[in-house]
């Protein structure tokens, strides 16, 4: 399954700053960073929960934002990058 995360933390305090830098910190266990608050997911249903709980978990829900789009399969391949996008494999093993 392919998703599509942004998310929309407010900064104004530094509770909202430690969110952000923890939203991102889950992001970046799971996807790409593509912009700076918007990564592209593969994963499994079981993996989507879990992504899920743990930005449920962080976000304070009166004053932040995660939208996640489930996408046809093949969309990221599809995708065209203008500007200075850089093309990421997101299929084949991690190298961490």
């Amino acid at each position: 399954m392919e998703l599509l995360v942004t998310y929309d933390v407010e900064t104004t305090t530094p509770e909202g700053e430690r969110r952000l830098r923890q939203v991102a910190k889950i992001c970046e266990g799971v996807g790409h960073r593509v912009q700076k608050s918007v990564f592209e997911v593969t994963c499994t249903p079981a993996q989507r929960l879990q992504l899920e709980a743990r930005l449920q978990s962080t976000i304070d829900t009166r004053l932040d934002s995660v939208r996640i789009y489930h996408l046809d399969r093949g969309t990221f391949h599809a995708a065209r990058h203008l500007g200075a996008a850089v093309a990421i494999p997101h299929t084949g093993p991690w190298i961490v």
